[in-house]
């Protein structure tokens, strides 16, 4: 083992994630419990169901973390927990439990951010001991973080230096596919349903791109409400929807803004890399369109596996072990915040 082994836990949603990671960057063990199933009968999360479900599954996902390492706790130098941005319930759940393991285990705690997790998913490798680490991302890196609940496309400098370039000023590209999945009649969550409608399918039409004041924001209420009228259209003709030509249309409009404005911005900053994170990172189509786009300008993309990019702890122990090796613990005190933002600094 090298550099710190840290128990991290994730709950700012729906998932019940438990992970134990060592120096930021190997994943020894990674549980996690997810509600999908549960939250597909609603078409969606019920945030208090979500909590309920993480303080059931809280103690046996850490339970089987520490086994799948097989290590215990004397074993462990810290545990880390997501305090923020999520559902207040759920972050509750994570961060009073991750504060009594600290206290009752006499060891440090660290405080994550959740999107800063997404990021630092780019670091973890699930490489033996034995086996060399591959080289860690570039600073200064451009990220675009695209989940449920956040679009950002921010610039690291350095380990815990961000600046905000742009992010959305309405939906999430991750609610906005949920949405457009719920008006086609498809399965929750709509973002992987809606990829694979569109599956080598043809777009019924072209779907809006929104324009914004901020040169890297990015807007996806107006293409909801592209979607949801098509949709009437059809209903009012008495025509049967092309589902998979409208989810390949609403699929590519999200693509596009995403694609365009992140390699506008990979070359106007010249970054010698870009970092893909988030749930919606695990969408092949925004995968290749990056790939393809950034290729051109000679910028290479990283994406971590789609079972790191949906949440989990082992995004959140690679950001807690630069945070522990950087000394950053958290008090007792350590309060659950909806709304935290990233420590924005000068990148």
């Amino acid at each position: 083992m090298s550099g710190p082994r840290i128990l991290a836990i994730e709950t700012s949603c729906d998932e019940t994630g438990v992970a134990i990671v060592s120096g930021g960057r190997r994943i020894e063990a990674n549980q996690v419990a997810s509600q999908v199933a549960i939250h597909a009968a609603t078409g969606g999360i019920v945030p208090e169901v979500a909590a309920r479900q993480q303080l059931r599954w809280m103690v046996p996902t850490t339970q089987a973390a520490l086994e799948e390492a097989q290590v215990e706790w004397p074993d462990l130098d810290a545990v880390a927990v997501t305090c923020g941005p999520g559902l207040i319930g759920s972050l509750l759940v994570g961060v009073s439990f991750a504060k009594g393991l600290a206290m009752t285990h006499r060891l440090p705690l660290v405080a994550v951010n959740h999107i800063e997790g997404h990021i630092y998913a780019n670091w973890l490798t699930d490489a033996s001991a034995s086996e060399p680490l591959p080289p860690e991302p570039p600073f200064p890196l451009l990220c675009l973080v695209v989940s449920g609940g956040h679009t950002q496309l921010v610039l690291m400098g350095g380990h815990g230096r961000y600046r905000l370039l742009g992010q959305t000023v309405d939906d999430a590209a991750g609610e906005a596919f949920d949405k457009a999945g719920r008006l086609l009649g498809l399965p929750y969550p709509g973002g992987p349903a809606i990829s694979q409608a569109a599956q080598g399918s043809r777009p019924a039409t072209r779907l809006p791109r929104a324009r914004t004041a901020g040169s890297y924001d990015f807007s996806f209420s107006g293409l909801k409400t592209a979607i949801l009228r098509e949709v009437a259209g059809y209903r009012e003709r008495g025509e049967a929807i092309p589902v998979d030509g409208l989810a390949a249309a609403f699929e590519e409009a999200v693509v596009d803004a995403l694609a365009t404005k992140t390699a506008a911005a990979a070359e106007e900053l010249g970054v010698a890399a870009v970092a893909l994170g988030g749930g919606v990172a695990a969408n092949a189509a925004l995968r290749a369109e990056l790939r393809s786009r950034l290729s051109e300008i000679g910028v290479s993309l990283l994406v971590p596996p789609p079972e790191w990019c949906t949440d989990n702890g082992a995004m959140i122990g690679a950001a807690a072990g630069f945070r522990y090796l950087a000394g950053d613990q958290a008090a007792p005190s350590l309060e659950a915040t909806p709304n935290l933002a990233l420590p924005w600094l000068a990148a």
